[in-house]
């Protein structure tokens, strides 16, 4: 059964990256949720998906205490996300103001999974590719994905490439996703989560062609589409 990841959680129905959208998207059908890890001037991991909250103060100058009350720790919201697995993007691109070389994010969240023994409910990826590479060194039974936006070699040679280093699932963009790079990833044994899918054609369309998983804005539209495939 393909699953249904809610993007930073029920997003289309409550604020993004809350715990609000994160149980909201347990009752809309999700079996996933994915959500966003950056950290703070004292070195608490929170979610959020931009380096800058709306009034432009960078998350990673700010003390926790001064954050927004709608900002929660990643504790609380791996709370919020009881009896669903979730996908712990780890931000930490080269451009952003956070980027960390010493990837204090991915220390952590390998920390809280063996803390807490969620190593059959998570999956951790990152678009920064040496991230996942650090998680996968630090615990290899962390399942870890590669996200991609830019194609940047033929998709034989990236699943081969990240199924070799030892990761589980590649995680493209939608607009990139067509029959040869299901055929690549099938071929080296890697899952593929597609994001962001909010239009029920499409999701059809995609699990036509044997995606694993949905990341979208709207759980409750794809479980109507999953359980009518």
């Amino acid at each position: 059964m393909v699953r249904v990841i809610a993007h930073r959680g029920a997003s289309a129905a409550a604020p993004e990256n809350t715990v609000e959208a994160f149980r909201l998207a347990r009752e809309l059908g999700a079996d996933w949720v994915e959500l966003d890890a950056r950290r703070t001037a004292d070195g608490q991991v929170v979610v959020h998906h931009d380096a800058e909250l709306p009034d432009g103060r960078v998350i990673v100058e700010q003390q926790r205490a001064d954050l927004p009350a709608s900002v929660c720790d990643l504790t609380d919201a791996l709370d919020a996300c009881e009896g669903m697995s979730i996908n712990i993007e780890i931000k930490n691109w080269p451009a952003d103001p956070d980027f960390d070389e010493t990837e204090l994010v991915a220390r952590d969240v390998v920390g809280l999974v063996q803390q807490r023994s969620l190593h059959q409910r998570v999956l951790v990826s990152c678009f920064h590719y040496p991230t996942i590479q650090l998680v996968h060194q630090l615990d290899p039974a962390i399942p870890t994905a590669f996200l991609h936006l830019l194609i940047d070699r033929s998709w034989d040679e990236l699943a081969a490439d990240v199924a070799a280093a030892g990761h589980t699932a590649l995680h493209p963009w939608d607009g990139l996703v067509d029959a040869a790079l299901m055929s690549a990833a099938t071929a080296h044994g890697l899952e593929v989560n597609v994001w962001t899918v909010d239009d029920p054609d499409r999701m059809a369309q995609l699990i036509a062609l044997g995606v694993d998983g949905l990341c979208t804005n709207v759980p409750d539209v794809a479980r109507q589409v999953v359980g009518g495939s």
